[in-house]
């Protein structure tokens, strides 16, 4: 049997949390278009007959200009911690740019060894479009490996699957076979919902909205949840809210049917919008949105 931690690294919108739910299988990470989507570290866990993988995606390397952005490149420089590889993950779609660079430096300070995963590679009109990229990674560092993939169709995904497995160590399998991510329920409830205000709203609501779960009540066939959307404008509360309300109403819908899928029950969703000013500087609100320190872990 084999083990180890994976974390997967890159710059904003190279994929990585699509390539997280493709390599689980399920979707336990949101996904969307806009830059710096995922806040946090999450977990996944890919268990197979000779093999379990701890996944460990990371909100993507960018310069931080506020507390929640000093929280996300703490939570990239803490994937770097005590790992076993590393994926680094590229647009290879996007041109090389000073966030890869860091990227590689990154790479480099952690002294882990590192495979890069090239992705997006359905959208390249040929693949040999891949070598003088391929070229320059090998140049600026010693990677394990090169690997085209499709976070998107899963092309080249089984093949980084095995590549890795290949290369971790022996080792016991540390979570049931049925386990695919350390995130509780109502933590990805406020994500799900998180991921619809983004796909729904535009230009810097995306970046100023933050989820927080009021009221989250268990039931066998129902589940009550009451959530606040925060957002630091007025402006920001009318975009969320839309006219006569028929943009929340969409993003509750759109959210409520996605956890009703996932649940496998009923959903009753409550949502409000509020403005709170500058709440990415605070750091008593960032503290409060933390499930880990929630439940006794680490900030």
């Amino acid at each position: 049997m084999k083990s180890g931690f994976v974390s997967l690294l890159g710059r904003p919108n190279a994929g990585k949390s699509t390539l997280l739910n493709r390599l689980v299988g399920s979707k336990i990470a949101i996904v969307a278009d806009t830059p710096q989507t995922t806040r946090e570290v999450i977990q996944g866990v890919v268990t197979r007959d000779d093999a379990q993988i701890v996944f460990l995606d990371s909100p993507g390397i960018h310069e931080p200009r506020n507390s929640l952005n000093r929280r996300m490149m703490h939570e990239v420089k803490a994937a770097l911690d005590a790992r076993d590889l590393l994926v680094l993950v590229v647009d290879a779609t996007a041109s090389f740019g000073a966030g890869d660079a860091h990227a590689i430096d990154l790479i480099r300070a952690a002294n882990t060894p590192a495979v890069v995963a090239l992705n997006k590679i359905d959208r390249l009109p040929r693949k040999d479009l891949l070598l003088p990229l391929i070229d320059r990674y090998r140049q600026l560092l010693a990677f394990e490996d090169y690997l085209p993939i499709s976070a998107l169709t899963g092309e080249g995904v089984e093949a980084l699957t095995a590549v890795l497995v290949a290369r971790l160590p022996e080792g016991p399998q540390y979570f049931p076979a049925d386990h695919l991510t350390d995130q509780p329920l109502r933590h990805l409830a406020a994500e799900l919902i998180r991921e619809k205000v983004i796909h729904a709203t535009r230009e810097e609501v995306p970046h100023a909205a933050a989820v927080a779960i009021d009221q989250f009540e268990e039931g066998r066939r129902l589940l009550r949840i009451a959530a606040t959307i925060y957002v630091e404008r007025a402006g920001q509360k009318g975009i969320i809210i839309g006219a006569g309300g028929e943009r929340l109403k969409q993003v509750g819908t759109q959210a409520r049917e996605e956890l009703e899928a996932l649940t496998g029950r009923k959903i009753f969703l409550d949502l409000h919008v509020k403005v709170r000013p500058e709440w990415r500087e605070s750091e008593s609100f960032l503290a409060a949105l933390d499930w880990r320190r929630q439940l006794g872990g680490e900030p």
